[in-house]
């Protein structure tokens, strides 16, 4: 069975865009759907994305869209990858991922001549429109996805996956004590823990969202945290 050290992986990620692509690879291959050739969007559908939108997508966004464009599975089980025909400008910013329901958009502020791998920035859907802002979400396009890769596997509907609604003191308290603790920058999730077969976010006023890669790993994740999962 294939093995990831999350801690390291993670380190090298957010290092640069190498780190972060392989990052991408050894995640899937550890939830043993491995990424191969033509889960990438081709280098045609890109262009013609950056001639529709009268400017080029950067370096990373281009990377990411052709190594994984095409994988919904490992981007957009909860919030949406956008395809490239859908990639839009907003108020000064190239809008590339949704909440699933459109109450957040995740963008890169344009121009960005000279930036491979742009700061990423995120927008609320407000009641009060005048309210709302690009906000800085995380520092470059191949973090947003390294953090994406990182989420959006764990709410997948499928039997590796599980979500508890209760937070106490005694599953954080096992968390902390029995997992390995992750440490990613802001972004998607509060905080993230590690154990050979699983993982879990503790998403923040939400719940525990988790995913293993055998049904028996997560039955003895949710017995040993206890709480109220949704499929357990």
């Amino acid at each position: 069975m294939n093995e990831f050290d999350f801690v390291t992986g993670l380190a090298a990620a957010l290092r640069d865009r190498a780190g972060a692509w392989a990052f991408v690879r050894a995640v899937a291959a550890f939830w043993n759907v491995p990424l191969v050739d033509g889960d990438g969007v081709g280098e045609a559908e890109l262009t013609a994305a950056e001639r529709r939108l009268g400017l080029p997508l950067p370096a990373a966004l281009r990377e990411a869209y052709a190594l994984l464009g095409r994988r919904s599975d490992l981007t957009s089980n909860q919030d949406t990858l956008l395809p490239p025909d859908e990639l839009t400008v907003f108020d000064g910013v190239l809008v590339f991922r949704r909440e699933n329901q459109g109450v957040a958009h995740w963008g890169i502020l344009v121009p960005h001549p000279d930036q491979e791998d742009p700061p990423v920035v995120v927008r609320l859907d407000l009641a009060d429109k005048a309210q709302e802002r690009w906000e800085p979400w995380l520092g470059s396009v191949s973090a947003a996805f390294t953090g994406i890769v990182l989420a959006e596997p764990l709410l997948a509907a499928d039997e590796s996956c599980d979500f508890c609604y209760r937070q106490d003191d005694h599953a954080r308290a096992v968390l902390a004590a029995d997992f390995t603790g992750l440490e990613f920058p802001g972004g998607p999730g509060s905080r993230w823990f590690a154990a050979p077969d699983v993982l879990v976010a503790d998403l923040d006023g939400t719940g525990l969202a988790a995913r293993a890669r055998t049904p028996e790993a997560l039955d003895a994740l949710r017995e040993h945290l206890g709480g109220d999962w949704l499929a357990g």
